[in-house]
């Protein structure tokens, strides 16, 4: 049987990733609130000088952050509701502008590397806000509830209108950035960024082999980052597992940490993708 051409796979893997996403998006949506809620209760707890309990908001956070460390964020690649609604939206508004034949506005890279630090000023107020008893008493500011309430077709948004405001915002900014959201106000980005991801899955490249001058990889990365050498202990923690890089290099030079395996293999793909679901059923979420 003749096999697939890297043309080819590079589409199989498009799809089966954007497949991925849906039925996380449409199933099990609210895996990025459970966590976060986890990371609100923590510092509400310890502001109130209240014991912790293992809740299932917890749980999530717990289990997310667990698998993070093994295989990298590719939860925010393939299964955060947010991750996936900005690449739906920033795919439909690159879609428009080519049927309009017009070049789609994209930010500066550098202004967006700058940018990348707000998401730790979010997490870092959201958390002093939670400490001192500050968020719980504030309502209809929040982004992710709004989102949250459309998501499960609750539209009574009375009471929330800087939340819209700010949902509109950001959904604006995901028409001009890939993976806007992400890499500039995500709180939970900003805490997976931080975690000391095992370098067993974590993307690689053998620099010697490749073509002089060439930069594909970090050009079509959403992030922006230069993949570490073989042999760096460097895991980057801005990467998102979404398989772009390995899929663009022409000399097909990145791999994981082992290298008998690529990353984008199907099978290693939906594995991954299965363990997830599995326990995050299984924390409740």
């Amino acid at each position: 049987m003749k096999q697939p051409n890297k043309k080819t796979m590079k589409k199989i893997h498009v799809w089966v990733r954007a497949v991925i996403q849906l039925l996380y998006f449409l199933f099990i949506p609210s895996a990025y609130t459970a966590a976060f809620n986890g990371v609100k209760y923590i510092f509400t707890q310890m502001g109130a000088k209240t014991h912790l309990e293992v809740t299932s908001f917890v749980a999530a956070l717990i289990v997310l952050c667990v698998y993070t460390i093994v295989f990298g964020r590719f939860f925010c690649g393939f299964a955060c509701a947010f991750g996936s609604l900005g690449d739906a939206v920033r795919a439909l508004y690159v879609f428009i502008c080519k049927k309009l034949k017009k070049k789609p506005i994209t930010m500066k890279a550098a202004v967006v590397k700058k940018l990348q630090v707000v998401k730790y000023f979010v997490l870092a107020i959201i958390a002093v806000t939670c400490f001192t008893g500050v968020y719980s008493k504030a309502k209809g500011f929040s982004p992710w509830d709004v989102f949250s309430m459309l998501h499960a077709r609750n539209f009574k948004l009375g009471g929330y209108t800087l939340g819209v405001v700010l949902l509109v915002l950001i959904v604006i900014g995901m028409c001009f950035q890939e993976r806007f959201f992400c890499r500039v106000l995500c709180p939970m980005g900003a805490v997976f960024s931080l975690l000391p991801v095992l370098p067993f899955f974590a993307l690689h490249r053998t620099r010697e082999n490749c073509i002089k001058g060439c930069k594909a990889c970090t050009k079509k990365c959403p992030s922006g980052i230069g993949l570490p050498e073989d042999g760096s202990p460097r895991v980057e923690g801005d990467c998102f597992q979404c398989q772009k890089c390995i899929d663009t290099c022409p000399k097909g030079n990145i791999h994981t940490g082992i290298q008998s395996l690529k990353g984008n293999e199907i099978w290693f793909t939906l594995l991954r993708a299965l363990l997830l679901a599995v326990i995050l059923i299984w924390s409740g979420v």
